[in-house]
């Protein structure tokens, strides 16, 4: 088997381009490339790239921004590849595809589709994260899916729709070539300007597909199941299409039909007109095994799932597909009928191992619950013991929990999983006082603790746990892994959840087009929040953000590192006045990339201005820091051009180029647009 992982970028160039060529450009540094969003297909977020060293790190200058104003970008949610020379990534609401000039950060040229219902409606626009860009017949092409779930193939060289792709699309205004529409191969009625008549349901998409062996596999992206209130919706079926041509090949069903494997996790009719289950985080992908690894969130309504009974599959789970099949080589469902929000936000990382001294071929999955699910990415066997242990029962009529949840035993937790007292503030014996008061409004407890109804929460507040649907590791931090030593950093803060149900014809005046037909007998209300200080300080100790190494050979941790600096409104808070608090960390997630000399993490310094770190892999202690222009988001990545390497941050609506002084030494640079 080929070692994708310890190949880092050079495993999607192995596949495409030939070895020989891949490993010379490593060698050379005058050209590093970063295919996916996640750099390779195993997503590490890692680069070969070593012109930026422990020594140097302290003079990266601004070497230009790529401003997207025109392209109305404000998420900053999209990573840039960079192939033949080029920097290619999505942009805007309306996700446009730019090709721009990698060393002066240009426009080269831009597509987009035109307008639809399907693209406004969208909860997605402007969060399309990336492309996919594979090499068909000599040429090279960009994939994309829009928010209004239509798959587009370009040329990279002319943003020119592929010829013989697809079909044509009866909406004005549509290209004849270069498209295909996803809805026809849903198996649900629709129309091509409108899409799927919302009393059924919606679907979009946040990520990128992923192209494995010429075969182009699809993700999706559903309504926020935190604003569902209605229990009628369509499932998040995987789809592939033929690279070269868009022909439809093979459609897995998330949620499994009448004899499919899981369906009777199903435990009444709900299959028939209730779903979700989408895959809207970046799936990854193994070509030697031609194995696809797509994670998946859960299934209609967040916090209620009385009208959908049992564990219902594959919610909340890893599946690994047969990418030129889509037949299911191996699935792990990491909740049991989630009402958490335990949606899996970023894509599993793939890994070649040493465990107990065998040579395993591993993904890694982490999330908002705390845990590194850790797998043989092969056949799926559970790198370390995963057992089920009891949680508690649901306190909301109608609820049926699952009775057990699975634990992993190993590497242990890196995010706070349970309330305690031990876990409270205690800069001063008056803010610990505080917070066990305005704790105990609370029902409170272990992870997996359930939500409570506002009518019947037994004199509570409402329920209180940890991590939440906003903790752990989430979209906006993708954990990043050094396929050489098999090290994970992971990118992780502490974000607990109290939300409080109400009746789901309430809940539903809250949404001006929801999907649906039927009320959910209770659906999230417009709570109050959990516990709060009057100080505005955090109610748990810090840190509040933090990176945490993990050596996943051995499943061990090895350091923990708070991120960016203590906030001004944290350490010159009256109520700490006099008290050293330490460094806390920002309470923020942090994008990161990894090299081949050094770990690079965004964040920010006390006043809230940007701020880049260089950190010892092998340590966790800081090499140097260094001021930005902006504030970064989601991701980072690198890649050397020239002879030059250039560390791209996503800073909002612009991309912002750091590179060492000389990067424009026998060029003539104009203003990046």
């Amino acid at each position: 088997m080929m070692n994708i992982s310890k190949k880092g970028v050079f495993s999607l160039a192995a596949g495409l381009l030939g070895l020989a060529a891949g490993v010379a450009s490593a060698q050379n540094q005058e050209t590093v490339e970063w295919w996916t969003l996640g750099s390779d297909y195993a997503h590490t977020r890692y680069s070969e790239a070593h012109q930026v060293t422990p020594e140097n790190f302290g003079e990266l200058e601004t070497a230009w921004v790529w401003d997207g104003s025109s392209f109305d970008t404000q998420s900053g949610r999209a990573t840039p590849s960079y192939v033949d020379g080029k920097l290619v990534f999505v942009a805007g609401p309306r996700r446009h595809v730019v090709v721009a000039d990698a060393q002066t950060g240009e426009t080269d040229c831009s597509f987009r589709l035109p307008t639809t219902f399907r693209w406004e409606y969208s909860m997605r626009k402007d969060y399309g994260k990336g492309v996919a860009i594979a090499e068909v017949d000599g040429r090279k092409v960009i994939y994309i899916t829009t928010p209004g779930f239509f798959l587009v193939a370009l040329d990279l060289e002319t943003c020119s729709p592929l010829e013989n792709f697809g079909s044509p699309v009866p909406v004005e205004g549509f290209p004849e070539t270069g498209v295909v529409d996803l809805l026809a191969d849903l198996g649900h009625p629709f129309d091509p300007y409108n899409g799927i008549p919302l009393e059924t349901g919606y679907i979009t998409s946040s990520s990128p597909p992923i192209v494995v062996n010429g075969t182009v596999v699809v993700g999706n992206s559903a309504e926020q199941g935190y604003h569902q209130s209605r229990v009628e919706m369509i499932p998040g079926d995987i789809l592939a299409y033929d690279a070269k041509t868009g022909a439809f090949k093979w459609k897995f069903n998330v949620l499994p039909r009448p004899g499919e494997y899981g369906h009777e996790t199903w435990e009444n009719d709900a299959w028939q007109w209730t779903g979700d289950i989408s895959s809207w985080a970046p799936m990854a992908a193994d070509p030697e095994l031609d194995m696809v690894y797509i994670p998946t969130n859960g299934a209609t309504v967040d916090f209620y799932g009385g009208f959908r009974p049992g564990d219902n599959l594959f919610s909340t789970s890893l599946i690994a597909l047969d990418a030129q099949t889509g037949q299911r080589a191996w699935h792990f469902q990491m909740v049991h009928h989630d009402i958490w929000n335990y949606d899996t936000s970023t894509a599993p990382i793939l890994l070649d191992l040493t465990v107990d001294g065998r040579e395993v071929p591993s993904v890694v999955q982490v999330g908002k619950q705390g845990f590194a699910y850790a797998f043989n990415r092969a056949n799926g066997d559970p790198l370390w013991p995963i057992v089920e242990r009891p949680v508690p029962a649901s306190k909301i009529p109608g609820e049926k929990l699952s009775e057990t949840q699975p634990f992993p035993t190993k590497p242990a937790p890196y995010t706070l999983q349970e309330v305690t007292p031990d876990e409270l503030i205690d800069f001063t014996p008056e803010l610990r006082q505080e917070a066990l008061q305005v704790l105990s409004d609370y029902d409170y407890g272990p992870m997996f603790q359930p939500p409570l109804h506002r009518d019947n929460n037994e004199g509570k507040l409402g329920a209180f746990w940890c991590p939440g649907d906003t903790g752990g590791v989430n979209i906006t931090g993708p954990a990043a892994a050094d396929p050489h030593s098999g090290i994970m950093y992971i990118t992780t803060h502490k974000g607990c959840s109290s939300r409080t149900m109400v009746p789901g014809e309430e809940a539903d005046t809250q949404y001006e087009l929801p999907t649906g037909t039927t009320f959910s007998q209770y659906a999230v209300g417009a709570g109050r929040g959990g516990p709060r200080l009057r100080s505005g300080l955090p109610i748990f100790k810090p840190p509040y953000s933090s990176i945490v190494a993990i050596d996943m050979n051995t499943g061990e941790h090895l350091w923990e590192i708070p991120t960016g600096e203590t906030p001004d409104r944290i350490k010159n808070n009256p109520a700490v006045a006099g008290v050293d608090v330490g460094e806390t960390g920002t309470g923020s997630h942090v994008p990161m990339v990894v090299t081949d000399t050094m770990l690079i993490y965004a964040s920010q310094r006390s006043d809230g201005s940007a701020a880049l770190w260089g950190i010892d892999k092998a340590t966790g202690e800081t090499i140097a820091t260094i001021d930005v222009p902006e504030v970064s988001r989601y991701g980072m990545m690198t890649y050397v051009h020239n002879g030059h390497q250039f560390v791209l941050l996503q800073t909002g609506s612009s991309l912002t180029a750091m590179a060492l002084p000389g990067w424009d030494e026998g060029m003539s640079t104009g203003a990046a647009h």
